[in-house]
């Protein structure tokens, strides 16, 4: 091979990986992943956020795809990919829908600690421990692509987002979460909950890395995903339950379709 050639190639992957991932970021997880599945540990708040994430996803996959809403699997045979799936904690529930699986994460200790807890209970789920560029290199497509708690911890969320577009097939449903970048969403979701209740480590939110839901759509608008679709998820103190709600200020997820 051309060297010149060669050189450009590694340099546009190491351009790219530069924006659809942090190092720092995959560390930080990486050094908490045995945590992944205890409910009160670091990772609370995702436990505790996971129904109505998985609310979201079933309702949006039966309108998208005019599945049964009563079926005890009504996903079955769909694809699905998690990106940035740490643990499993929505792969595996997918599974539990009926979807055919395939979670990804950057980090090796994250899919080990996934595996560990899918397989002893039967769980047929394809862990890999790639990037979403080895899949968009590959020409991967799948029926529903989700992508939860991931856009606000990666370099450039344009970048990423196509990159995640890529993997939809056409006439697929891709879903992404994230954090609102408002006042609102400072106060709770970095002070509330990584230094007055300390339910995240200090450090895991960097508020400029937040994503505003004109943002993230206009982000999968430039990756050819349309339609998008709202829903907030809000606190209740006095229940400590987390639920679907029209307030997007602080946590939100987005659907959006790519057209046939």
């Amino acid at each position: 091979m051309n060297m010149a050639i060669s050189g450009d190639a590694n340099r546009s992957a190491q351009t790219a990986t530069d924006k659809t991932l942090d190092p720092e970021e995959v560390k930080r997880f990486t050094r908490i992943a045995a945590e992944w599945w205890d409910a009160n540990g670091k990772f609370r708040p995702l436990h505790q956020i996971g129904p109505p994430r998985l609310q979201f996803i079933r309702e949006a996959a039966i309108a998208h795809y005019k599945l049964d809403a009563s079926a005890l699997r009504p996903l079955g045979g769909l694809t699905a990919l998690d990106i940035g799936c740490g643990g499993g904690l929505v792969s595996e529930p997918l599974t539990r829908m009926g979807a055919k699986v395939t979670g990804i994460d950057p980090s090796e200790r994250n899919i080990a600690i996934a595996k560990g807890h899918s397989e002893p209970q039967g769980l047929d789920i394809d862990y890999r421990a790639v990037r979403v560029e080895d899949l968009v290199a590959r020409g991967e497509t799948y029926d529903i692509v989700a992508c939860l708690e991931v856009v606000e911890h990666v370099p450039d969320v344009t970048a990423f987002v196509a990159e995640c577009a890529a993997l939809v097939r056409p006439g697929g449903l891709a879903i992404f979460s994230t954090i609102n970048r408002t006042f609102k969403g400072w106060a709770l979701a970095i002070v509330g909950a990584e230094y007055v209740l300390r339910w995240l480590p200090r450090g895991t939110h960097q508020w400029d890395r937040f994503v505003t839901p004109d943002e993230l759509a206009a982000a999968a608008a430039n990756g050819g995903l349309h339609d998008p679709r709202f829903a907030g998820i809000t606190y209740n103190p006095l229940k400590d339950v987390w639920s679907l709600n029209p307030d997007t200020d602080v946590n939100y997820l987005m659907s959006v379709n790519k057209p046939s």
